[in-house]
């Protein structure tokens, strides 16, 4: 595997920058107190240039990390606890032009992908407002000025985040400036169903746009998600360590099976499988391993890859609630639970490829 050594953190923003003359993407996985926060920060700095005459300076890179989730604090209104609003720091470029892009309707679009509340921008006041809609007998009830959790909290700047890198990618006017794309680690207090939902979603926006995007992550299965979705010839994989002793960053190339991509979805799957917490979109994780597994053993279709058994001889019902429970991209974004009979059937397909194709048992056991 090709590997590189740089002796400080802007040399491997550098070659970064140079990679990305011909690559689409750079996925970046690295251990947690690496310096991805640092590096995002070294890449954005790069493409900052002196406005002549003025103490202004360009910039060509739109960020998400750390930093991005500090523009948005909270007002817990702490003399009447009733009037509880998200602030923005309006004087951050991140934001803007959003008074004119009706960015409500857009965020929104992300939003409900993920989550169940809604929410209101006061674009005079520059603060959120959110609400939930709360069921009560034979009843609904709007709660207004509610304060969502933490993760809800990350899921909606991420949101946010998203709407303005679609304005970037489709070349809105408020935001032509932006040449680069950089993700640092977005699902941070995300368990691993909405890891894998953001990266899924993330890849597909990438997928489908001329942007150059950056991506850094400590989390292997997000980086293996993203990593099978994109496009290999167009894609820059890359391990980034540091050694204490010299202070020297290495980055070496992942290779096409970095982190086992499959084991990790199949004990995510076993998992879920054995408590029962099974959703529709777990078809979609399982037809995935499915398609990979025939096309290794050289079948033509994956449902070569579902064995046959007394409840379903042909294999003719397996395949068609596989087909129906994972069609189009986004079912894995609707999460639904399945109703009994077809968490029987997934627990049989599942149950019938790992008896069929043999794994190390032990690395299913819950540690």
């Amino acid at each position: 595997m090709t590997s590189k050594t740089f002796p400080n953190l802007k040399k491997v923003a550098q070659n970064m920058r140079d990679t990305l003359g011909d690559k689409k993407c750079y996925l970046i996985y690295a251990h947690n107190g690496t310096g991805k926060t640092r590096l995002s920060c070294m890449f954005k700095d790069l493409g900052k240039k002196a406005i002549r005459n003025t103490e202004e300076k360009t910039a060509d890179t739109l960020y998400y990390n750390a930093f991005t989730e500090d523009l948005f604090t909270w007002n817990n209104d702490l003399e009447s606890d009733t009037q509880r609003v998200l602030m923005l720091n309006k004087e951050s470029r991140f934001f803007n032009g959003i008074k004119e892009l009706e960015m409500d309707t857009r965020i929104r679009d992300f939003l409900r992908i993920y989550a169940d509340f809604d929410f209101k921008i006061d674009y005079d006041e520059w603060h959120v407002v959110f609400s939930r809609d709360v069921r009560i007998r034979n009843t609904t009830r709007r709660e207004e000025y509610i304060k969502i959790s933490r993760g809800e909290e990350n899921i909606f700047i991420w949101s946010f985040f998203l709407a303005i890198a679609q304005l970037a990618i489709d070349k809105d006017p408020a935001y032509d400036w932006v040449k680069y794309i950089y993700i640092d680690d977005p699902i941070s207090s995300l368990d691993d169903n909405n890891a894998v939902a953001v990266a899924c979603h993330l890849a597909q926006l990438i997928k489908t746009s001329d942007m150059k995007v950056v991506v850094s992550t400590h989390h292997a299965l997000f980086f293996n998600v993203m990593y099978n979705e994109l496009k290999r010839d167009s894609t820059a994989k890359r391990f980034l360590s540091k050694k204490d002793d010299t202070g020297k960053y290495f980055t070496r190339d992942t290779g096409d099976t970095p982190f086992f991509h499959h084991i990790e979805l199949l004990k995510q799957l076993k998992k879920v499988a054995d408590s029962g917490k099974l959703y529709t979109y777990h078809f979609n994780i399982l037809r995935n391993i499915l398609e990979k597994t025939a096309s290794f053993h050289g079948f033509d279709k994956f449902s070569s890859c579902i064995k046959k058994d007394e409840t379903d001889l042909d294999g003719t019902i397996h395949l068609r609630m596989t087909n129906l429970l994972s069609h189009g991209a986004y079912s894995i974004f609707e999460p639904v639970e399945m109703v009994e009979d077809n968490k029987r059937i997934f627990k049989e397909i599942l149950d019938g490829f790992m008896d069929t194709y043999k794994f190390n048992t032990e690395l299913f056991i819950e540690e």
